[in-house]
């Protein structure tokens, strides 16, 4: 299966995420995570299947996540409104994110997608 990686243009972690894929030769396709963001759905199945919080897949340091306040309203938040704002904007989301088939990978750790691209 080939990764589904939904990446920004203008981000230098994509970019090494990138990089690091093709020359590992991993197959893979990228989706542009602003223009067109994972759906609520999707995002869910992700989050789940990754065993992660929920609080991981937010771009912390984005310009969404400050002006949105959401470093105060994150922990109050439900999961629902939590996903629907991820939904919502995809500059919220932390990138890259990956789905890996049986691993969702969010941002880039070379030692961890090495594991996962050797699994």
């Amino acid at each position: 299966m080939a990764w589904r990686v939904w990446a920004y243009d203008g981000c230098g972690t994509c970019k090494k995420a990138i990089a690091w894929l093709r020359a590992n030769d991993v197959a893979h396709e990228v989706r542009p995570i602003v223009t067109a963001p994972p759906s609520r759905a999707e995002l869910e199945v992700l989050w789940k299947r990754s065993g992660l919080p929920l609080k991981r897949f937010f771009n912390t340091s984005g310009q969404s996540y400050r002006n949105g306040g959401f470093g105060e309203k994150l922990p109050t938040m439900s999961d629902a409104q939590a996903l629907d704002a991820l939904a919502a904007d995809g500059k919220l989301i932390k990138r890259p994110l990956v789905d890996a088939g049986s691993t969702v990978l969010v941002g880039f750790d070379p030692a961890t997608w090495e594991k996962v691209g050797k699994a």
